[in-house]
C-alpha cells in the first residue's frame, strides 16, 4: 500500500525488513526509488500506481545491496539509475556465469522463490560526479557519500524537503560497514558520511530510511548523532548502549544484536593486528 509521505512523495513499506520503496510523483510519470522486495510486493507497487494512474519512467538504486537492486516487469522497462560504484558491482557480478546462484544464496531462504532475478541489477550508470536524476520531475539531487558500501548515494527531493537515505539513518539497524580492507577504514568512512548528509539536513524535513520508520522535524539529526555515538563507541571497543540491540532490542529484531556483535569482532581483529 502506497502512503504519502510528503507533497509527491508516497512510500511502499515491505514487510520482510521494512525496506521503504519510495515513489516521486514528475510532470510524465513517477521515480521509483528502491523497488523491493519480494515479486508479490513490487507487483502490488505496480497494481497501486497503475490506479492512480501513474506510469514508472525512471528507477534509482542509491546502492549495490541486493535489496536495493531488484524490480519487477509490472513495473516496465524504465531507465534504473544508480552511480557509476553502484552499476559497476553490478555489472561486474551479472559477467560471471553463476551469478543468479549466488544471488540467490544470499536471500532470506523464505523468500527465494519470490525475487525476479532477469531484471535484477540492471542499473545505468551515472556519469562521475553527476548532481541530479534525469527525468521530468522534482530535482532529486544525488547526495553521494562514503559509507555503507561503494557508490552509496541519498536523494535530497528539494521540492518536497525528502531525503531517501538508502540505508542510512534507520531507527531498526546500527550502521552497517563496508568491509575493512588494507586502504579503507569503514567506521571513519561511515563518519564522513553522516557528516555529508548532516550539511543537507537544513533543507530536510522528511528523512525515508531504507529499512524502518520515517523521521520527521529534528529526528533526522537525531539519528545522526545515535549513529555517530555508535560508531565512536564501536571504534574505541566500548558497549555502545545503543536502543537498537541488546535488550532495549524492538520485539522480532534482536538479530540485529548479531550484526553489532560481528562488527565488533572485527574492528578488536583489526585492532589486534594494526599492534602486533
Amino acid at each position: 500500500m502506497l502512503t504519502q509521505i510528503a507533497e509527491g512523495v508516497l512510500v511502499h513499506q515491505s514487510e520482510l525488513l521494512r525496506n521503504n520503496t519510495v515513489v516521486v510523483q514528475g510532470a510524465a510519470g513517477v521515480l521509483v526509488v528502491d523497488a523491493g522486495i519480494t515479486g508479490a510486493e513490487m507487483a502490488c507497487l505496480a497494481n497501486d500506481l497503475r490506479e492512480r494512474g501513474l506510469s514508472v519512467v525512471a528507477g534509482f538504486s542509491t546502492h549495490p545491496d541486493w535489496d536495493h537492486v531488484l524490480w519487477h516487469p509490472d513495473l516496465g522497462d524504465a531507465p534504473r539509475y544508480g552511480t557509476a560504484p553502484c552499476a559497476a558491482q553490478m555489472r561486474e557480478l551479472r559477467s560471471t556465469a553463476d551469478w543468479q546462484r549466488r544471488v540467490t544464496e544470499g536471500l532470506p531462504p523464505e523468500i527465494t522463490d519470490d525475487v525476479p532475478l532477469e531484471p535484477f541489477g540492471l542499473i545505468t550508470a551515472l556519469p562521475a560526479g553527476a548532481t541530479q536524476i534525469p527525468w521530468d520531475g522534482p530535482l532529486a539531487r544525488i547526495v553521494e557519500h562514503p559509507a555503507h558500501s561503494p557508490g552509496h548515494a541519498a536523494l535530497l527531493i528539494e521540492e518536497s524537503r525528502v531525503l531517501v537515505a538508502g540505508d542510512m539513518l534507520s531507527d531498526v539497524f546500527v550502521p552497517m560497514l563496508d568491509d575493512f580492507t588494507d586502504t579503507n577504514d569503514p567506521i571513519e568512512e561511515y563518519l564522513v558520511g553522516l557528516r555529508v548528509l548532516e550539511t543537507v539536513m537544513g533543507d530536510v524535513d522528511v528523512v525515508i530510511p531504507g529499512h524502518g520508520s520515517v523521521a520527521i522535524a529534528g529526528q533526522g539529526l537525531a539519528r545522526i548523532a545515535l549513529d555517530r555515538a555508535y560508531l565512536r563507541a564501536l571504534r574505541d571497543g566500548r558497549e555502545p548502549g545503543d536502543p537498537r540491540i541488546g535488550s532495549s532490542a524492538e520485539p522480532g529484531w534482536e538479530w540485529v544484536s548479531d550484526i553489532h556483535a560481528g562488527q565488533a569482532q572485527s574492528v578488536a581483529a583489526r585492532s589486534r593486528s594494526h599492534m602486533a
